[in-house]
């Protein structure tokens, strides 16, 4: 499946990864959440090569990021510790999904 940046202008995948990344709060990534379209990033992977991925189609990155575990759908479990937890999230859309991962605290 092929999976896109939003937008279709003349800049370059990487120009539009980053267009489209953003800090975010867990506010608005639960929509997201609830409609099942987001995907947490272990801080370990770089945000934007994983949506260089998803863009390009490259199933073989994102079925072995799936099989360790780098890339999970998020459960109730997670949702319940990030609104007891807040944390700030660097995000990334690539239609249909919302990629998140956590900001990293220097």
């Amino acid at each position: 499946m092929n999976y896109g940046i939003l937008g279709d202008d003349k800049q370059s995948t990487p120009e539009r990864l980053e267009k489209y990344t953003g800090t975010v709060d867990w506010e608005y990534l639960q929509p997201h959440f609830d409609s099942g379209a987001l995907i947490y990033v272990d801080p370990s992977l770089s945000l934007t090569e994983v949506g260089q991925a998803l863009a390009d189609d490259n199933k073989a990155a994102v079925e072995t990021w799936l099989k360790s575990g780098d890339l999970v759908k998020p459960s109730e479990l997670h949702v319940e510790w990030w609104k007891k937890n807040p944390e700030t999230f660097n995000a990334l859309v690539v239609s249909p999904f919302v990629l998140m991962q956590p900001v990293q605290k220097t």
